[in-house]
């Protein structure tokens, strides 16, 4: 078949990916090419912006960066060991090895000389990520109840939304990829709650319908379906992003929120050092901590496996959960 050069990724400046040549189809087979090709959204952007930190130091180092050798890439990593997290290292070799693939060249990096390297940049820097930290369920309870979502009868849109935000987040144990793509007529209200329906996440990229319940709470104040209800009311639609920009002057907008605002609200309100991620974290932990077991976790998170539950929990005192404290001594 004749080819044309088409990029798998959203085309940018430079952008690596623009080289990837691929077969002239028709219009329905070359969209579902693509979408095969693509992935998750946040895999697509993070393997644009590691192959453009790639190629930058290949130029600046005088040297070729495609098709990679082992050697060139030994003293990439090796220049990025004492300054990069080794996730990040191990993320950016698998943009250049799925560059190589698309580009149907063999891949330089399963050569045994650089997982050599890569073995003594593991034993000297470490390979531990930092993980978001976790926030008290008691912690998020009183900045919840703090927020004043109206003024003398008149609805405060922003507090509000962050407070929705909040809620659903740590009760839901959502992603923030997820939180944004949220519509109002995903949400499904009943006598003892709301069950939210959607189709794919970060372990679901097929689409598959996906549900999560979320439980009157005897608090009004932290009660995340009161809260939801209330949010759906004042936005006067039944369909369309649930969580949305608010202009200044107390304007409600339609505008969708992206991942980036839901990492701001968590900062605004619980601090720098949690992040979108924490509320995740903090439901694991906090569901732990009262007795859940992990397939009842894993029914509200959707992880595959209990020991992704065992990597989600945040017991960082070493007081916490600890079997010292039943030995009876």
């Amino acid at each position: 078949m004749d080819k044309q050069t088409v990029s798998f990724l959203p085309i940018t400046q430079n952008d690596p990916f623009s080289l990837v040549p691929l077969p002239q189809l028709s219009g329905d087979q070359q969209k579902y090419l693509l979408k095969g090709l693509q992935g998750a959204a946040n895999t697509e952007r993070a393997y644009r912006a590691d192959l453009n930190h790639y190629t930058t130091w290949c130029q600046q180092q005088g040297v070729d960066a495609l098709p990679a050798t082992s050697a060139v890439l030994g003293e990439y990593v090796s220049a990025l060991g004492p300054k990069r997290k080794w996730a990040t290292i191990a993320r950016r070799l698998s943009a250049v090895r799925k560059w190589h693939e698309l580009l149907d060249l063999p891949s330089p990096v399963d050569d045994r000389w650089l997982k050599a390297t890569l073995k003594g940049i593991q034993r000297e820097h470490g390979t531990h990520a930092e993980q978001a930290p976790a926030f008290g369920a008691n912690q998020l309870k009183g900045i919840l109840r703090k927020l004043v979502t109206d003024s003398k009868g008149v609805p405060r849109f922003g507090p509000l939304r962050d407070k929705v935000v909040l809620l659903l987040g740590f009760t839901g144990a959502f992603r923030r990829s997820e939180l944004v793509a949220l519509n109002v007529e995903q949400l499904h209200f009943g006598e003892d709650g709301v069950v939210i329906t959607y189709y794919g996440s970060k372990t679901n990229q097929m689409g598959q319908r996906e549900e999560k319940a979320l439980f009157y709470s005897p608090d009004a104040q932290i009660c995340p379906v009161r809260t939801l209800q209330k949010w759906v009311a004042l936005l006067e639609r039944t369909n369309g992003p649930l969580l949305v920009r608010i202009r200044k002057g107390n304007e409600l907008t339609e505008e969708r929120l992206t991942d980036q605002s839901i990492g701001a609200i968590v900062k605004k309100h619980m601090g720098d050092r949690f992040s979108a991620h924490s509320m995740r974290a903090s439901f694991v932990t906090t569901a732990k901590l009262n007795g859940a077991d992990d397939s009842e976790i894993m029914q509200q998170t959707k992880h595959k496996t209990s020991a992704m539950i065992r990597r989600y929990t945040r017991l960082d005192s070493i007081k916490q959960h600890n079997a010292a404290k039943k030995l009876g001594w």
